[in-house]
Order: C-alpha cells, then structure tokens, then sequence
C-alpha cells in the first residue's frame, strides 16, 4: 500500500491559497493543480472561513493507534517470558492467550482476529509446533523405511503404462489421448 505525501498535499493546498489571494478562478486553480473543481471548490470555502491555517495539514490520517510503543514492548517482554509464567498450563501461545494478555498489561481489549496484527506489528509470526509421541523409536522408524517400505510400496513394474488418473488403471486398449473435454475418436472400421 503506497503511503501518501502529506507534506506535498499540503503544499498543494497552500499553493492554492496563494492562487485564491490573487483573485485567480476556481476551475482555473484546478486546471494549474491537476485537482477536481469539487476539491478546490472545497479548498475555497475552507480558505474563506479559516484563512491559511484551515488548509494545513491536519496531522496524520486514519484513527490513533490503541497502543502506545512502551505498551507493545510491555507486551513483548510479557510474551518472552513465555505462557507458563503467566499461569497457563502449556508452553503454547494462542490467540485468546494473548488477548487476554494484551489486556492485563495495558487494559486495551482486542478481538482474536485483531490481535495479530499486533503480533505482526511486534516481528512475531505463526509457529506451529511439531507433535511427536513421546514413545516414538526414532531408530525403529528409520528400519522400518529401510527395510519394509519398499516391499509394501506400490509401483507398477517397469515397462507398464501408468495412468495420470488415482482411481482408474492404465490400459493398453483404449484410445490413449483425446483433445481436452472431448471423448477419444473411435476408429472407423
């Protein structure tokens, strides 16, 4: 997402209130601006009842963020010292976890889908963890593929056709190719 200039659309603005203290027309304030004629339309009534001041820039656009950056490092340091240190009984973070975590340290509530784009905002990413039994035999596992798995594999001989479809067997009789969405042609006899 491109971010706009806002030091640039408020020079263009200003520019246009330089234009207006000349008598210059509207249309032709937005034919020098590249701007609609509604923009300077609303450039002029804004200049008329606030001079130069209304037509600076009004700061930053779109809404506040909820936290602050001491507050979203407070977050991090609280998610780094892991779940079990806040109560929970696995080593595992899940979004509700960290709602609810975002709240105890700073008060603001966010909804589960909200919360990773604070997680984003702060570097983290999703991390699956890998579940293994625990009464796994690394050592069986890798005879077991050593020596069983390629008696139980099932591949065709070589030499046989093979068929590009998993449910139905390659075979030497039918017609072997036919244009896409239409049936083979049949031999004439």
């Amino acid at each position: 997402m491109a971010r706009r200039d806002f030091k640039a659309l408020e020079q263009r603005r200003l520019k246009a209130a330089r234009l207006f203290e000349q008598g210059m027309m509207q249309a032709e304030v937005a034919r020098r601006l590249k701007v609609s004629s509604m923009t300077v339309s609303r450039w002029w009534r804004t200049w008329k009842a606030e001079g130069r001041e209304g037509l600076r820039a009004a700061g930053r656009a779109g809404r506040k963020p909820r936290l602050t950056a001491p507050e979203l490092s407070q977050i991090e340091g609280a998610l780094r010292q892991g779940p079990l240190a806040h109560g929970y009984s696995t080593e595992l973070w899940t979004l509700p976890r960290i709602r609810d975590l975002i709240e105890r340290v700073t008060g603001v509530r966010y909804h589960e889908g909200h919360v990773w784009r604070v997680m984003r905002k702060l570097g983290w990413s999703l991390q699956k963890p890998t579940t293994r039994a625990r009464e796994r035999d690394e050592e069986a596992i890798r005879r077991w593929v050593r020596d069983r798995w390629p008696q139980v594999k099932k591949t065709p001989p070589a030499g046989e056709p093979r068929s590009s479809s998993s449910t139905r067997a390659a075979s030497r009789k039918g017609p072997r190719s036919a244009a896409r969405g239409r049936p083979a042609a049949k031999r004439r006899s």
